[in-house]
């Protein structure tokens, strides 16, 4: 990763730290949209992504003084937005589908095939998921975390988490097939 990139916005992050509210409003304004989006993306219910993404620039901003430059200040908050989706799904009980060790394997290093699909298939298929497979789903595919991170975010083995992710790519390919 290019070092500069995790100074893309410093002056104004910097500015935020030091409480400068015009300085967190252009944060705010250069990140609402995406950070938005993931919320939608995870709890599916508007008003819900709304709140999530407000908490979120919240804490962000109480917290920012623990931002260090490790990562792109988009993906710190990127994880503040996850986590709070992670826990607003909690707080709605909405499970992850159980593992049943007898219907599936995973075997280390395989590769599979899959077809090219039609993109609006494949996030109406994803919508049409179980709410446990559509978390995994989401995180792995379209967020980029890797089964580690997943299972830290979920409280999950890193197990699970590969099972679940391949059960859901599983049922995602059939869904998509119907449509």
């Amino acid at each position: 990763m290019d070092p500069n990139i995790l100074y893309t916005h410093r002056e104004l992050i910097e500015n935020s730290k030091l409480g400068d509210k015009t300085a967190q409003y252009n944060l705010y304004i250069k990140y609402v949209d995406a950070m938005y989006n993931i919320a939608m993306r995870m709890v599916k219910i508007k008003e819900d992504a709304e709140d999530v993404v407000q908490e979120s620039f919240i804490e962000a901003f109480k917290n920012l003084s623990s931002f260090r430059y490790e990562s792109t200040f988009g993906s710190w908050l990127k994880r503040i937005v996850v986590n709070k989706s992670i826990n607003h799904l909690k707080l709605r009980k909405i499970p992850i589908v159980p593992f049943d060790s007898e219907t599936f394997c995973i075997k280390d290093n395989e590769v599979c095939e899959v077809p090219e699909m039609d993109i609006k298939k494949v996030i109406k298929g994803i919508g049409l998921l179980p709410a446990g497979f559509q978390q995994i789903i989401n995180l792995y595919l379209i967020e980029g975390y890797d089964h580690v991170e997943i299972g830290e975010i979920l409280g999950i083995s890193t197990s699970t988490s590969k099972s679940q992710y391949h059960r859901g790519k599983k049922k995602l390919v059939e869904i998509i097939n119907r449509l």
